[in-house]
């Protein structure tokens, strides 16, 4: 199977979420719910960014060697799935959720279940054994990237998603929870980075073209990772820390207007309508006396 198969049969899923999304999204606009902007451009920005992935240059130079092939790993599975978390609000996956099979699975977002699923299968994929399987147009490397993809969202999902967490993840365990994840990582960046042996086979040819030693490409790899993990972290704890002052203040400007209009409205109701993005819709209903 050709490289380039693999990737339309990729465009096939892909295809299906920009539909049901942005009808979702209308839907919610009709009924007067609107999407935040904001939400649908990280939405749309992921999977511009999937698409790149799966059909500039690039991608093909992801067959010739290990740095190229790490990069889109590390785009599919940290960025992008990073983009299309944050493109969700619960409205948005209402109609999933309600079908009661599914709805069981939100226990996945449990950051006790997300982070160990998500640490076990980027090593697992990244096994040489593994790894040179999903060389190529082999089919297994479209399982790969939605593997990635799954996984990388799973991941975000404790920290970004619309999806409840324990009453116990506050911020100071979200930020515990993200160093876990860049350290998990840093693992195996640091593998890649000072392995004196060849890991992954297929990378001869590229290798040869390039002008660099299998041990030299894999090391890159990893210095790459390492890098990457850095910057990423940085930019989530920084958004975690305004996402946490921006959350309590909405919070509490909600309970304030819930006290002064004589609302029964506890805490926690607040706390996951602000979280799922729908505090404006809790803060109109409370000025039309909807919670006396």
């Amino acid at each position: 199977m050709s490289p380039t198969l693999v990737a339309l049969l990729e465009l096939i899923p892909l295809t299906l979420a920009i539909v049901v999304y942005w009808h979702r999204v209308m839907e919610l606009s009709w009924a007067g719910r609107p999407v935040p902007l904001w939400r649908q451009l990280c939405f749309g920005s992921g999977i511009v960014l999937m698409l790149l992935m799966l059909f500039s240059p690039g991608g093909f130079l992801a067959e010739e060697l290990v740095i190229a092939h790490m990069i889109e790993h590390l785009i599919i599975g940290d960025i992008v799935s990073l983009l299309l978390v944050l493109g969700l609000t619960r409205a948005i996956m209402q109609p999933v959720l309600s079908i009661r099979p599914l709805s069981k699975l939100q226990v996945l977002a449990n950051p006790l279940v997300a982070y160990p699923l998500w640490a076990i299968n980027l090593f697992v994929w990244h096994l040489p054994a593994l790894y040179d399987s999903a060389y190529g147009g082999a089919a297994i490397h479209g399982l790969e990237h939605s593997m990635f993809l799954g996984f990388g969202m799973l991941m975000w999902m404790p920290v970004f998603g619309p999806l409840p967490t324990p009453s116990w993840f506050s911020t100071s365990w979200k930020i515990i929870y993200v160093i876990a994840v860049r350290f998990t990582a840093a693992v195996l960046g640091n593998i890649l980075m000072w392995s004196s042996f060849t890991l992954y086979e297929n990378y001869a040819a590229g290798q040869a073209k390039w002008g660099l030693t299998a041990v030299q490409d894999q090391s890159i790899a990893g210095v790459i990772m390492m890098v990457e993990g850095t910057f990423l972290i940085l930019g989530v704890l920084a958004w975690t820390f305004f996402e946490s002052a921006r959350h309590g203040m909405r919070k509490q400007e909600l309970l304030d207007l819930a006290y002064l209009r004589g609302a029964t409205l506890d805490a926690a109701r607040v706390e996951r309508a602000v979280k799922s993005g729908h505090a404006d819709l809790l803060e109109r209903r409370i000025r039309e006396g909807q919670f006396d």
